[in-house]
């Protein structure tokens, strides 16, 4: 069944969106991530049992924001091919962004111990093609490395536009991002990476000034306070200080309009808005959490011009 939220929605949203409603009909997306989590003898059927549900609804498409595994379980080809085919269960378009339980903790024993880069060379080949998602209906869209050829390896960053909303994913994901001093490999794979985000956030904004969108929305794995300090939210050390702190939360103030972030990693349920700039509260920037792990739900995002409600999508029983 599906059950409404009690936080349906920002006052700033339904404030600016009045004229934008009323010229234009509203439409739904479903947000989801970290899940399956476990082996597939007792994870598989919730998390089929979710989707089935999500192909019932009205939505447009789905946002898988990543980690389609658990931290303690194989990367193997198997795998990936098993969670290639949920994707495809799904009947509208599901869009995946990367998670770090798929490629940066495959070191791990308990993972396989595979080559992280390895992994993330094989998550490219299974899961994206140039130009179109994933899902029964694939969605239209545009990756960055087809549109920015010096970045040109990031196929998992996605834009699209659907009814005046920009929607872009990023590959920023947890475990700080894979911001790992010890690890020289893991060091310069951050550091493009990061240079490969900051250049599509820029683009997002300057593709929603252009188009004279509603609204954006961004959808990325990580936590991005899993770093925080007592004094800044994004510290030197952490991973997510260029693509957030210095690049993404400035643009979002400039542009003014709603800015919706979505992203998994800590597995509760939230919609709130946390991110600072200038110690002062980004009051158009809202952040959606969605559920996973052991809590086997998503999340129902319905946008009316620039405003956005929520409810919760739980697995027929």
């Amino acid at each position: 069944m599906v059950k409404r939220a009690l936080w349906t929605g920002l006052a700033w949203g339904l404030a600016l969106s009045i004229g934008a409603a009323q010229a234009q009909q509203g439409f739904s997306f479903v947000a989801l991530g970290d899940l399956p989590y476990g082996s597939p003898d007792k994870a598989y059927g919730p998390y089929r049992a979710l989707i089935d549900r999500i192909n019932t609804l009205d939505a447009k498409f789905s946002i898988h924001v990543g980690d389609f595994k658990s931290g303690s379980t194989l990367c193997s080809d198997e795998e990936f091919a098993n969670q290639r085919e949920h994707f495809q269960r799904f009947k509208a378009a599901v869009v995946y962004t990367p998670g770090d339980n798929e490629w940066t903790d495959c070191h791990r024993a308990n993972n396989g111990r595979y080559n992280p880069l390895e992994r993330l060379g094989a998550l490219r080949q299974v899961f994206y093609t140039a130009g179109r998602s994933l899902g029964q209906q694939p969605l239209a869209l545009q990756n960055q490395s087809t549109t920015m050829p010096a970045h040109a390896r990031y196929i998992e960053n996605q834009r699209w536009m659907h009814q005046g909303v920009l929607f872009a994913t990023l590959h920023i994901v947890g475990s700080n991002n894979n911001l790992e001093s010890r690890d020289p490999a893991a060091t310069q794979e951050f550091f493009e990476r990061d240079a490969a985000n900051v250049a599509w956030i820029e683009a997002a904004f300057e593709q929603a000034h252009q188009h004279k969108a509603n609204a954006v929305v961004l959808a990325f794995q990580a936590d991005v306070f899993e770093a925080k300090s007592v004094w800044e939210d994004f510290p030197g050390w952490s991973g997510f200080r260029k693509s957030v702190g210095e690049t993404l939360l400035p643009l979002a103030s400039r542009w003014g309009k709603p800015v919706l972030v979505v992203h998994g990693d800590s597995h509760q349920f939230k919609i709130d808005q946390p991110f600072q700039l200038l110690k002062k509260t980004l009051p158009n920037v809202t952040r959606l959490i969605v559920p996973g792990a052991s809590d086997v739900r998503a999340v129902k995002v319905t946008v009316q011009g620039a405003a956005f409600s929520f409810e919760m999508v739980t697995p027929d029983r």
